[in-house]
């Protein structure tokens, strides 16, 4: 009788070392997958949820030196910061820009401001709004 035939099965093709190597590395695998999985899950949750504060311009009316502009404001109970309008001429440049302020307990903040102009603005522009 020849060596290769009373050889066992596992002896012939791999060792029972390399299955433990195997659910070793599996394992691994998979909790590295998971941690992975929870980063990407945290860092997009705070990329939408971000800045806690938003708004946008509903209507806006322009004078000689200075836009009425009504803006609402969503925001957290509690949260407090601003956002940056500017105006432009009907020739494209730049006549007005200034940050408002809100504060408070409201979530909701209905509110006209004034952005006072260096000449007629035709434009009412929201940059962004903030947390302060």
């Amino acid at each position: 009788m020849s060596t290769a035939s009373t050889q066992l099965p596992q002896e012939r093709y791999g060792r029972s070392s390399d299955v433990r190597s195997d659910r070793t590395l599996k394992i691994v695998g998979t909790v590295l997958g998971a941690v992975l999985l929870a980063v990407v899950g945290w860092f997009g949750y705070h990329y939408v949820a971000g800045s806690g504060i938003s708004a946008q311009v509903i209507t806006f009316d322009a004078s000689d030196n200075a836009v009425k502009v009504h803006l609402e404001v969503h925001k957290d109970a509690g949260t407090d910061g601003y956002c940056t309008l500017r105006s432009q001429a009907a020739d494209g440049t730049e006549v007005g820009r200034a940050d408002f302020r809100f504060t408070g307990p409201d979530t909701r903040i209905d509110k006209v401001v004034t952005l006072r102009t260096t000449a007629r603005g035709s434009t009412a522009e929201l940059l962004g709004c903030h947390r302060s």
